[in-house]
């Protein structure tokens, strides 16, 4: 006699074994463990969990191709220094040359000796509350008085590449 088997699903998604010596006698071995049936839950999982890969590597590529160039005007100190910005965001308006002006004259930042021009960066280079200006705001604007650690800034957006 030549020994024969099988195996099937159970209703918990288990692979049964069974194996026989004789027609018609067929005994159940237990599971195997972590033999599962495949379903589609597990796959959309796999799907999802790849899709949050790429994803993922798709942000991190960003950091490296999205480049944005800003100038900014730092005051620092509490709601003294966030008055003075607003004011001075009312006088500069949207212009470049007159928010370089302004750098010059009340930025308590080094940058000020170069109109507060920041050069090009990448996300990351700047603290998170200046990042989401400079990188989701309109490119041309004055933004602001934005808070950060540093004090209060107003952020001139000269141009973003995506």
């Amino acid at each position: 006699h030549q020994r024969a088997s099988r195996s099937s699903w159970n209703e918990k998604g288990l692979r049964q074994h069974h194996v026989s010596n004789a027609p018609g006698q067929w005994k159940r071995l237990p599971p195997a463990a972590g033999i599962t049936r495949p379903s589609l839950t597990r796959t959309s999982r796999h799907c999802q969990l790849f899709g949050g890969f790429l994803d993922d590597v798709g942000n991190f590529m960003k950091r490296f191709t999205t480049k944005a160039t800003a100038s900014h005007i730092l005051i620092k100190g509490g709601a003294e220094a966030e008055n003075k910005l607003e004011d001075l965001k009312a006088e500069i308006g949207d212009s470049p040359i007159k928010f370089a002006e302004a750098a010059a004259q009340y930025s308590e930042c080094p940058s000020a000796s170069s109109g507060g021009n920041l050069g090009e960066f990448g996300p990351g280079a700047m603290v998170k509350e200046f990042d989401m200006v400079v990188f989701k705001e309109q490119v041309g604007r004055v933004h602001g008085p934005v808070k950060t650690q540093f004090g209060y800034h107003l952020i001139y957006i000269t141009d973003r590449t995506e």
